[in-house]
């Protein structure tokens, strides 16, 4: 009992002892060039960008507790970073700059909670090359006499920076070594005369010489960077004593004129000290050539004559001028020469001045042909141009002023005085049509004077006419019109030729030739055309001419025009037919064509219009006014229908046709057409007959035809003849064993016939040639076979029977009537040879060879 009364308080006692032991966190020491701890000994380049990640602070709690960590600064001082409390990031927040501040001082902190433990770390700013060289003592400006010897020393000049190591290193040199004097000392920054190098004053009162200070580079922002500096150095050159003087100005020239009084300043020279720094007094004098007729002003060197223009003996003077130096004590120094030109010059006080025979003049006169040579000189004009001036003064341009390169003078720069010339330059200007006056103005003006004296004459050239040129047609060619109908005698055309000569030469006779001129004349003054007074024109036979007229003068000078002539045409002929009296054969459904010719030239006098004037029955048929075609009206579609128009039924009408032109007045012909209508049926039953109608009108072309079937059958006969001839050949000339073949028989007759009647294809096979069955009421023509072919199907009414047993057949020709095969149909048994049908076909016999009697008649 008693022990465990006191147990209980020892376990407290034991548990507060062990609460109040709380012990400190501490940072950890990870020596020099960690970035993780306490930053002890840690250094920073300056140049590290703002917000960068430089530090870790790290450090750990005894007891495991979480640590705070935190950063401070003086107040004075800037504060440059800041911390993450939690992990212990240090940011750079402030730019560094070593040459301005190159430790930091800064207190750290960690922190559990309970406790705090703060340490001061000092953190080293290192160098980054980021300054430049920079010259102190500026500006630089020295003065050094012009005589300084080569390789002296001028001036030193000095740069610093502020950087350390290789980058506050500074060497010195020139931006331009080539076109300076001076060189420097690349270590010491001394400025000095080059050797062999001279100033000179009168060259050149000051140079400029530029230095360059560079240091020796070094690492800024992970890049190796050069830094430099300039600075400009003025040297003033100090002048000394070594030059002559010099005169300026130069070369002197002086005139003295004629009017000119003794005394008179001629011209001043002026010299200056060749050493423009420290300038001497200078005295001017004349040394010779003056011959007592000119002096100077020792002082202004002012030069005057001294004695009048007319006593002088020379024209040109050389006088030779000296000027000394006097030194400040008084004592000669240096001297200079110089020619010094004076010139008499004589006044411009005349001017250029023509004369003729007589003397003076200033109008001129002359007559000549035109046209006359090139380079032929105008000798009727006696011309002289004088200056009474001397020299340059009496120097003067001679030139024509007036229509330009028609003539040329000569000479054309004359001195004092010259006889003057006019050539012809352009012959082909000087011409009497177009001026028969030429004005010129002769111009002599002076070529150096001041005051450009002139003077002027009138050229008057009169030209003379001559026969230069050619009768010339108004137009190269002319175009006349006259009716076909115009009397003999008749005017076609007036021609005009000009001639611009004068006088006889003007004068221009016409005349006509060519093969197409025989029916027209030309009187030979007026160039009036007409025609032959028998002449008799016919546009149909010849409805255009053409000729050429010429114009030539009295000297045989001519030119030559052409003429169109084009006779107009008049209403003169009737149109035509062929024939008066025409037959046609019209099938149903096409057009029978009937054609006038009119012989007329031209339009609308050849154009026929037609016209049905008279027909019996009327109503029937219609014709095109323009083309003639005839054909039934549409109303009529069969034959049936004409049967009930004529009461005889025999298919026939006869039309009285008119031709009629367009002319005016109009002139007309008729024509009696006898036409016979017929239809396909009708042809289609008789190969031959229908081939016959169709050709009816035309029998050149049955001819045509039927020689073109006898030439395909003797080709055709021809070749198969010489096939068998060559094959009948080959099988003879055979080799020893010879192969006996038996020749093939021949094809039955009836196949070779049919054959050589143009074996129908699979194509043709659909056309046939069909024989309707006879007509009483139209005028067929029938081959007369002994069986008739079916009869055709209803309409139209009435149709015969066909007989029993009717074929159908073809035609072997390249003519007639091609219908399609109809298929056939089941003929209607009759007893052949029956009475009906041996009428029938007597009829139809009958009718055909009267038809063939009838049609011999117009044939």
């Amino acid at each position: 009992m008693r022990r465990g009364r006191w147990a209980a308080p020892a376990l407290e006692l034991l548990f507060l002892c062990l609460a109040q032991a709380n012990f400190a966190p501490y940072f950890f020491d990870n020596g020099v060039g960690s970035t993780n701890g306490n930053m002890a000994l840690f250094s920073l380049p300056e140049d590290t960008p703002v917000g960068s990640h430089v530090y870790t602070l790290n450090g750990t709690d005894p007891e495991g507790d979480p640590v705070s960590y935190h950063i401070s600064f003086d107040p004075s001082a800037r504060s440059v970073f800041s911390v993450d409390p939690n992990f212990g990031n240090i940011t750079l927040i402030e730019e560094l700059d070593r040459e301005r501040e190159d430790e930091i001082e800064a207190i750290i902190s960690i922190s559990d909670g309970l406790n705090l433990v703060a340490e001061k770390v000092v953190i080293l700013v290192t160098d980054a090359n980021d300054e430049a060289p920079r010259f102190t003592e500026e500006p630089y400006v020295v003065q050094v006499p012009e005589d300084t010897p080569a390789g002296s020393s001028i001036l030193k000049v000095h740069a610093v920076d502020k950087d350390t190591g290789s980058g506050g290193s500074v060497t010195y040199f020139l931006q331009n070594t080539h076109a300076t004097k001076f060189a420097v000392d690349r270590h010491s920054g001394v400025l000095r005369l080059q050797a062999g190098a001279t100033l000179d004053y009168e060259k050149a009162r000051a140079h400029f010489v530029t230095v360059v200070a560079k240091d020796g580079g070094g690492r800024l922002r992970g890049a190796d960077v050069v830094f430099s500096a300039t600075t400009t150095v003025t040297v003033n050159v100090e002048d000394v004593q070594d030059v002559a003087p010099v005169f300026v100005g130069t070369p002197y020239y002086g005139y003295v004129y004629e009017d000119t009084l003794p005394g008179s300043e001629v011209l001043t020279v002026v010299a200056i000290d060749g050493d423009r720094g420290r300038p001497n007094r200078l005295v001017y004098s004349l040394v010779n050539g003056s011959d007592g007729a000119f002096e100077i002003n020792e002082t202004s060197g002012v030069i005057f004559v001294t004695q009048s223009p007319a006593q002088l003996r020379r024209e040109v003077y050389e006088l030779h001028v000296q000027v000394t130096e006097v030194s400040l004590a008084g004592s000669p120094a240096a001297q200079a020469m110089v020619s010094v030109t004076v010139r008499i010059v004589d006044l411009n006080n005349h001017p250029p001045t023509f004369y003729g025979e007589n003397g003076p003049q200033n109008r001129f006169e002359l007559s000549m042909y035109e046209h006359p040579p090139q380079g032929e000189i105008l000798r009727g004009l006696k011309i002289t141009v004088n200056d009474s001036d001397q020299g340059a003064n009496a120097k003067f341009n001679l030139r024509l002023v007036g229509p330009g390169g028609i003539f040329r003078v000569v000479p054309q720069t004359v001195l004092n005085e010259a006889q003057v010339t006019i050539i012809v330059e352009n012959s082909a200007a000087i011409d009497f049509e177009k001026s028969k006056v030429l004005t010129f103005k002769l111009l002599a003006i002076e070529v150096n004077t001041p005051e450009k004296f002139s003077s002027t004459a009138d050229v008057v050239i009169q030209l003379l006419d001559t026969n230069d040129n050619v009768p010339k047609f108004t137009s190269h060619y002319y175009i006349a019109r006259i009716p076909e109908n115009a009397p003999g005698g008749s005017n076609v055309v007036a021609v005009t030729a000009v001639d611009p000569d004068t006088g006889p030469w003007g004068e221009v006779k016409y005349a006509i030739y060519g093969s197409g001129a025989d029916l027209f004349l030309i009187h030979p003054s007026t160039g009036i055309i007409y025609t032959q007074p028998w002449a008799s024109l016919d546009a149909e036979a010849t409805a255009r001419y053409n000729f050429y007229v010429k114009a030539e003068d009295m000297e045989g000078r001519s030119s030559l025009a052409e003429v169109f002539v084009t006779l107009l045409d008049v209403n003169d002929h009737y149109p035509q037919f062929g024939k008066n009296f025409q037959e046609k054969t019209m099938v149903l459904g096409t057009p029978v064509k009937i054609e006038a010719t009119d012989q007329d030239a031209e339009e609308p006098n050849n154009l026929v219009d037609y016209s049905i004037t008279h027909v019996e029955p009327v109503n029937v048929f219609d014709i095109d006014a323009h083309t003639g075609e005839i054909w039934l009206k549409n109303s009529i579609r069969s034959l049936d229908a004409l049967h009930n128009i004529t009461p005889n039924g025999d298919c026939t009408w006869s039309l009285e046709v008119q031709a009629k032109d367009r002319g005016s007045p109009s002139f007309s012909t008729t024509a009696l057409l006898k036409i016979d209508i017929t239809d396909t049926e009708t042809l289609s039953r008789s190969p031959m007959a229908a081939f016959l109608m169709q050709t009816k009108d035309n029998p050149m072309k049955a001819v045509g035809v039927l020689a073109g079937i006898m030439a395909v059958i003797v080709a055709i006969t021809v070749l198969i003849s010489t096939a068998t001839f060559w094959r009948n050949k080959s099988n003879k000339v055979l080799p020893v064993r010879r192969v006996l073949r038996k020749r093939p028989s021949p094809a039955p007759r009836s196949v070779r016939i049919e054959w050589l009647k143009f074996r129908r294809t699979k194509t043709a096979a659909k056309f046939a040639l069909k024989e309707d069955a006879p007509n009483e009421n139209c005028n067929n023509n029938s081959l007369g076979s002994s069986l008739p072919p079916e009869a055709p199907a209803p309409p139209p009414p009435p149709s015969i029977a066909p007989s029993t047993g009717a074929a159908h057949w073809t035609v072997p020709t390249v003519s007639g009537s091609l219908t399609p095969q109809q298929p056939r149909r089941s003929p209607k048994p009759q007893a052949a040879g029956s009475p009906s049908q041996s009428a029938l076909v007597s009829e139809l016999r009958q009718k055909f060879e009267k038809k063939n009697i009838d049609k011999k008649t117009y044939f």
